[in-house]
């Protein structure tokens, strides 16, 4: 089997994590079904890391026109490779961009077209994978009958495995027709880790009674190295923005870590974080809904537990450095 995945980099050009848990996954079935795993990039700096994670062979492109997000040339990029290595599967990550093409290169290739998904194919004659449904409440089985397939493996569910193996590097030029979209500005938080990338996540709610206590989100966040996040009724309230926002109406989380300080646990917020792997919930009602959904759970008021969290955590990193 053939396999292609599409790494994808930031703004500074570095692939993701998301690249290269796509990288362990591919290695994985190829180690049991066969072929070479091949890799697309674009313009990345640091493409010859995927060499550490299995990857045969590692195409990148240093095309101008690809240094900014454009659905429609990604796609047709992306289609022009995977046929020309003739390859059966398509491995995607679970990012906004990738969701964004996914059907698109479904229509392209002709394939197949399976999400959320957090298993590796069953072995077999018929191809058949686990995902994540009903905002991750349910588990599905689903047995693909394509020749052709495209996956978007879920983020965190599979993890980073180093297979070191000797690649092949080739840098190819695409031929880009005119975008029909023009980007005019992009606007971006700076020096802080985005909720999409993130492997831990620090969430407040009302119960933190008002933007000027969210310095204690904020330094938790900061020592952990992990994002900050918000409940929907604390950015309808104005005291953060509306990209903080996480849950089924927000951003979906399916960070490492999640912690949720002072947020009572609604079913649009718990349907959102739900894949997390562990929850951690501080919150002064024992009754609230989220101790049901959590791994761990601290009774207590955050304004006396969180500053003893920090300096806990401080003094075991300064002891560890």
């Amino acid at each position: 089997m053939e396999i292609l995945i599409f790494a994808e980099t930031d703004d500074k050009g570095n692939l993701k994590k998301d690249a290269f848990e796509i990288a362990s996954y591919a290695f994985e079935i190829s180690s049991v079904k066969g072929g070479s795993v091949n890799a697309l990039c674009f313009n990345a700096s640091n493409a010859e890391s995927l060499t550490y994670y299995g990857v045969n062979k590692i195409i990148n492109s240093k095309n101008e026109e690809l240094k900014n997000f454009d659905p429609s040339n990604y796609s047709k990029c992306i289609c022009e490779v995977f046929n020309n290595e003739k390859c059966n599967l398509l491995l995607l990550s679970s990012s906004s961009n990738s969701k964004y093409i996914g059907g698109m290169l479904s229509v392209l290739i002709d394939a197949s077209y399976v999400t959320n998904v957090i298993s590796k194919p069953s072995d077999g004659e018929k191809m058949r994978v686990v995902r994540n449904t009903f905002t991750n409440k349910a588990f599905e089985t689903v047995e693909i009958i394509k020749n052709k397939i495209i996956l978007a493996i879920s983020k965190n569910s599979f993890g980073l495995k180093e297979n070191p193996v000797k690649s092949e590097f080739v840098e190819i030029n695409f031929n880009i027709s005119q975008s029909r979209n023009k980007v005019k500005s992009i606007d971006k938080a700076t020096n802080k880790v985005t909720i999409a990338d993130a492997d831990i996540v620090v969430s407040g709610g009302r119960g933190l009674k008002g933007p000027e206590n969210w310095h204690l989100i904020e330094n938790l966040a900061e020592v952990l190295g992990g994002a900050t996040a918000c409940s929907k009724p604390v950015s309808d309230l104005g005291w953060r923005p509306h990209s903080e926002h996480v849950g089924q109406t927000g951003k979906p989380v399916s960070s490492n870590l999640y912690i949720a300080i002072g947020i009572s646990g609604a079913i649009q917020h718990l349907a959102g974080v739900n894949s997390s792997k562990v929850k951690v919930v501080i919150n002064t009602d024992p009754e609230a809904p989220f101790f049901k959904a959590a791994d761990y759970g601290i009774v207590g008021d955050a304004f006396e537990v969180v500053p003893k969290l920090i300096d806990k955590l401080k003094e075991f990193k300064n002891a560890n450095e």
